[in-house]
């Protein structure tokens, strides 16, 4: 069973629409107790960070989560800023993440060689995948998907950057460690490629 955690952020009803029309069953999760069964979880996101590990804290979820993900080894994916609270912590704010991947989530204007850019990066982008993994099975390198943020998360390993895209710089924008999973860009706004991504994750 897919459980999209619903801690009160993200668009909770687009996964569930995607995996219908997948024909794969999907549910949500708004407590604790509703987690139970998970065979995959999906953690989305959006907003600031703090903002959403404030939410997911106060839901009562996390902890089950923590159990599930890091004890039980069932697979996760974060989404957007669902990707980013998998590091330790953001410098769009002061919250500890949930430090399930070793690294940090770091602003583009904190790094010197950034362009300049428009902020957020939003629209349409090539994702250059650096390991052929899962995730992207059938999914062509250099495939596009859509992007709606300012901060990206900056990993310790370089091991667990499963795909890069550039904007003013080249940013992870998919991570993997273990059974854990996240992708900056939104794959159910990605038309074909994102949906491949989300039926890749489903049948794992």
């Amino acid at each position: 069973m897919i459980t999209i955690v619903d801690y009160g952020l993200g668009n909770i009803r687009a996964f569930v629409n995607v995996y219908k029309r997948l024909n794969l069953e999907a549910r949500t999760a708004s407590k604790a107790e509703e987690l139970e069964g998970s065979s995959k979880l999906i953690l989305p996101g959006v907003g600031t960070f703090d903002h959403a590990m404030g939410r997911l804290n106060e839901s009562g979820m996390r902890e089950p989560l923590e159990d599930l993900v890091l004890v039980q080894g069932i697979p996760v994916l974060g989404i957007c800023v669902g990707m980013q609270m998998l590091a330790r912590s953001s410098e769009e704010g002061r919250s500890g993440g949930l430090g399930w991947i070793s690294g940090d989530v770091r602003s583009f204007r904190s790094r010197e060689a950034f362009s300049g850019l428009p902020l957020p990066h939003m629209g349409w982008n090539e994702v250059r995948q650096s390991v052929r993994g899962r995730l992207f099975e059938k999914v062509d390198s250099g495939a596009r998907f859509y992007f709606l943020h300012s901060y990206f998360l900056d990993c310790d390993y370089p091991a667990d950057s499963l795909a890069v895209a550039e904007y003013g710089i080249e940013f992870s924008c998919a991570v993997n460690k273990g059974n854990i999973f996240g992708v900056q860009f939104h794959p159910e706004k990605s038309h074909r490629a994102g949906t491949q991504v989300l039926r890749n994750f489903g049948e794992m």
